[in-house]
This record gives structure tokens, C-alpha cells and sequence, in this order.
């Protein structure tokens, strides 16, 4: 990547990036004066929703846990591999039942304390026990009996039954200071108090936040992490408009911005000291139904609702994308391309539609979207005109995120229609297939209400199963029966869209949770 003259922010820059609502006075002084600070700036429009990181989901979750938090393991590179983090190295058995990792000698949490194998014990079990945020990644895989320190430098994983994906899961799975949280354990296991607080061992610390505005991390003055790049601090700044974002961008108010549109990349494409990225990954939109409760929950009216859609209109409101073919992002292991999926046919709209209790229509459905994204306000308005053909009418409400988080939590309070990005964590197919459509995801963004069965069967058949070629059978089938259940409208593959000034050095692209910037390489 080019370099060139180093990043400074001024007191206007600060102040136009805060945004209404937001007094200077709320700015620690010393970020006012910023020649001789490396502060990098992330504009992004989804807030974080909380500090543990056993029950926060969502990119804006990971950027944080990336950065003020450590794994046994990180992914990084182009294919995506497991790299050392608190593990320095591991070995697995022959079997791929046992796993052990000698941790760093030199890790240490913000408290200055070491980490040692009893911390990750606590924490893999607390997650499981917790049973919120990634712990899905290995319910059923570990158990809390399975994990033990051999030592204080080595921790030993017995699996209860072989996982193909295992290593790739493990940065998900952070790792907290056990005395810390058990200082503070309410009547809760420390929930109310990592709401808040953290107990982390990462390179980066939370100095200020303002809920909805921005998180503002500080590097560690001593952090243990070997390299690094040579910033002082990260600033997640909360910009609802992606038009906005990419202004900031343009006029170096802002290092990095996540979620732009493909307009706004285009816009972006001769500015001067900017770098787009856009690089495919595995990113699905869907717009999920809910299955269980109101007019969706029967079938028929699904299947109506999938083939009146109008694909080509979402596409064409994407831009850098393609249409996906059933539930598994292009190209992953199983993947079908020859899939019999829904497109846009008012027919067969009409002939499921026939088959409903109100086969007129004349009623009102709910959707919901991230408010300021305008990328889904968009889909929202290309399913208002899609549903008319059936004299079904659209409500449509923007809402913040943690207000559509908490949405999911049941089926009464899950809307009808409920946008989803779903960007891997790991190159496998089940990421996608268990966060989005087993059961135990119940009541969470991923998969508020779907549940079958069969389905949930087969998931857990394609978790367990070693052979490649058993499991590309498994996810043919897995594919054919969420088909069949129509849960969702299967939307788009899109690239990953990013924008950055090119003062930002050392930057490689991973094609994992790529909006959740890993800040510690990088300088300005």
C-alpha cells in the first residue's frame, strides 16, 4: 500500500466527526492535539452492544473483542489460517479428538497478571455455561469437563466428538482474567459488570466511550503482543449515513469506513489519497421470516413471498455482488451450485399465495432495517413493491441495532421481514449453516425463530463428520431442506466493501470478519 503525509486531526475534524449531539468538552483534551499521536479513526454505523465478550455479537462486537480481548488462536491471511495468540503452538491427536496448546510465557492481562491455563479454562467453560454470543461455535464440540490445565502454561481440549472446523473457531472464543470477572460476579457470572468493563489481555484498552457515538481504545503502554504497528490508540466513531462515511474519508476526518455502498465506492474511485477495497468473501444478505409466529409462519405464504421478490432489483441495488443460490455462500465446501432455489416468477407467486388463509392478501407485514443503512432501506423498498403484486402492504422501520438485537429474542417481538448480514467467521460451511439455521440460535440476530428438526440433525451430522466427501453430502441435503422450508429470501453475495486513506500501512486483507478491524499491525 502507498504511504503518504502522516495522519493529524484537528479540533474541527474531531468535532465535525462527533456529530450533532456530541460537545467538545465530551472529547478527552488531549485527542484535540493530535500532531505526534497516531490515532486511527473506523467510521462505522453499528454501535457495540456490550463488553463481554462471551454474550456480544456482530461485527462491531468483533472489532472490539479483536482489539481489547486474545484467543488461544487468530486468523489471518489470504486463504484464512490459524496463527498464534495466547497459544504460541499446539498439537492435535490422530484422531482429532485432542487438542494442546502451550500458551505464551510472556501474555498478560491489562492487569498485569499472566495468563495461564486456568484463566482459559474459566473462560471456555463460562462461555458454555453462558450459552450466549460464539459459544454455538462449539456447544456440543467442547465441554466443560474436556478442557483442563495441565499446567499453568498448557491447556488440554478432549472434544466430544471430532470437529473439522475446530482451530477456526478459536478466535471467536476469547479469553478473560478469572479473578477479575469472579470479583465481579453478581448474581449473574459478571454479566452486568462486563456490560461495561472488561478484563481483556489484548494489545488496545477502552479509555472513553459514548454509547452511539463513539468507542475510543488507547494501546496498551507495555501490551505483550510481539510486533505491531505504531498506533496509539483506535477510534470507533458511529456514522449512521454511509454517505457521510465516505465524506470523512474524502476529507481525512476518518482513517477507515465499513460499510460503504458500491455508489459510495464508485464515487471514491479517483479520490485522491484513498484506497478502495472490494474483495469477495464469504458475506451473505438475507432477509429472514419469522417462521413461528403471525401471517409467515405458514409455508405457503413464504414460498409466495419468494418467488414475487424481485431478485434483479436487489442486485442491481448492490452493485459488487451476486445472487445467492440456497443458504451456503458460493464456492464453500458443499455448496450446490445447481441448487433449485427461488427467482422472481408472479405464477408461482400466485399458485403458493392460493394456498393461504387470506389468499387476496389485504393485510400489512413488518420489516425492519438498520437505520442509516441505506444499502438495506433500499431492499426494504424493493420488497414494499415486490409485495404489492400479492395486495400486500409494507410497513418499514428503521431501527438502531441494538434495538433489532433485542428484537430476536422472541417470536412475538420478532418483526416479519428481518434484514441479516452474515459475514463468516471461518471458511466452512458451518458457520453459515449452524449460526444461521440450528435451533440452539434461537433467539439471537442469526437465526431468531427457525427451527426443524431434520435440519438441525443434519448440522450437527456436518459438524461431526471428518470426510470431506461425506460432508459435501450432508450439506447437499442440508441445502435442499432449508430450501424446501423457505425461512428465508435468499439474497446476495456481496464483495467486501472497504475504504481507507492510504496513510494506512500494512493492511492485508483476510477474508474472515473483515469490517471488524484487527488494529495492532497497522500504522499511520
Amino acid at each position: 500500500m502507498t504511504t503518504s503525509t502522516q495522519f493529524t486531526i484537528s479540533r474541527r475534524g474531531l468535532l465535525a466527526m462527533a456529530g450533532a449531539g456530541l460537545a467538545a468538552t465530551s472529547f478527552p483534551n488531549r485527542l484535540f492535539a493530535q500532531s505526534g499521536s497516531n490515532i486511527l479513526i473506523i467510521a462505522s454505523g453499528q454501535d457495540i452492544p456490550n463488553f463481554d465478550p462471551h454474550t456480544a455479537t456482530g461485527y462491531s462486537a468483533s472489532f472490539f473483542m479483536r482489539n481489547i480481548y486474545d484467543p488461544l488462536v487468530r486468523v489471518a491471511g489470504n486463504p484464512p489460517e490459524p496463527v498464534p495468540a495466547l497459544a504460541e503452538s499446539w498439537t492435535m491427536s490422530a484422531d482429532g479428538l485432542t487438542y494442546t496448546f502451550k500458551l505464551n510465557a510472556g501474555a498478560k492481562f491489562h492487569s498485569g497478571n499472566p495468563v495461564t491455563a486456568d484463566d482459559v479454562v474459566y473462560s471456555f467453560g463460562r462461555a458454555l455455561a453462558l450459552a450466549k454470543g460464539n459459544s454455538w461455535m462449539i456447544r456440543g464440540i467442547v465441554t466443560p469437563e474436556g478442557v483442563t490445565a495441565v499446567d499453568a502454561g498448557t491447556v488440554e481440549f478432549k472434544l466430544a466428538t471430532p470437529f473439522a472446523a475446530f482451530l477456526q473457531v478459536l478466535p471467536w472464543i476469547f479469553v478473560v482474567e478469572k479473578s477479575a470477572v469472579e470479583a465481579n460476579l453478581g448474581a449473574d457470572q459478571g454479566e452486568g459488570w462486563l456490560m461495561t468493563n472488561t478484563a481483556g489481555s489484548g494489545p488496545f484498552q477502552v479509555v472513553r466511550f459514548e454509547v452511539g457515538t463513539l468507542y475510543h481504545l488507547a494501546r496498551v503502554a507495555d501490551a505483550w503482543q510481539p510486533g505491531g504497528g505504531n498506533l496509539d490508540g483506535v477510534i470507533w466513531q458511529i456514522v449512521r449515513e454511509t454517505a457521510t462515511q465516505r465524506l470523512m474519508l474524502q476529507r481525512g476526518e476518518a482513517h477507515i469506513a465499513v460499510d460503504l455502498t458500491s455508489e459510495d465506492m464508485d464515487a471514491l474511485k479517483d479520490a485522491p489519497g484513498v484506497v478502495r477495497v472490494i474483495e469477495p468473501e464469504y458475506r451473505t444478505f438475507s432477509i429472514k421470516m419469522n417462521t413461528e409466529k403471525g401471517p409467515l409462519a405458514d409455508v405457503n405464504l413464504r414460498k409466495a413471498i419468494s418467488y414475487v421478490t424481485n431478485y434483479q432489483s436487489i442486485l442491481d441495488a448492490a452493485g459488487y455482488a451476486d445472487l445467492m443460490t440456497g443458504p451456503l455462500p458460493n464456492g464453500i465446501l458443499g455448496f450446490n451450485p445447481d441448487l433449485e432455489v427461488y427467482r422472481t416468477d408472479l405464477e408461482k407467486a400466485k399458485e403458493y399465495m392460493a394456498k393461504t388463509d387470506k389468499p387476496e392478501g389485504g393485510f400489512t407485514l413488518k420489516m425492519v432495517h438498520v437505520s442509516g443503512l441505506e444499502q438495506q432501506r433500499r431492499w426494504a423498498l424493493i420488497m414494499l413493491d415486490s409485495l404489492k403484486q400479492l395486495n400486500i402492504d409494507l410497513e418499514i422501520q428503521p431501527l438502531k441495532w441494538p434495538d433489532m438485537v433485542a428484537a430476536c429474542q422472541s417470536p412475538e417481538t420478532f418483526p416479519d421481514l428481518f434484514p441479516v448480514y452474515q459475514t463468516a467467521n471461518y471458511g466452512d460451511p458451518d458457520n453459515i449453516a449452524f449460526a444461521a439455521y440450528h435451533s440452539s440460535r434461537n433467539g439471537g440476530w442469526q437465526n431468531a425463530v427457525y427451527h426443524n428438526p431434520e435440519v438441525d440433525a443434519l448440522i450437527e451430522a456436518g459438524r461431526a463428520e471428518i470426510d470431506p466427501a461425506k460432508r459435501v453430502e450432508i450439506y447437499g441435503e442440508f441445502q435442499k431442506k432449508v430450501v424446501a422450508d423457505a425461512p428465508d429470501i435468499f439474497g446476495l453475495l456481496e464483495r467486501r466493501k472497504l475504504g481507507m486513506r492510504d496513510s494506512v500501512k500494512d493492511y492485508h486483507f483476510t477474508p474472515v470478519a473483515s469490517n471488524a478491524i484487527e488494529a495492532w499491525p497497522l500504522s499511520l
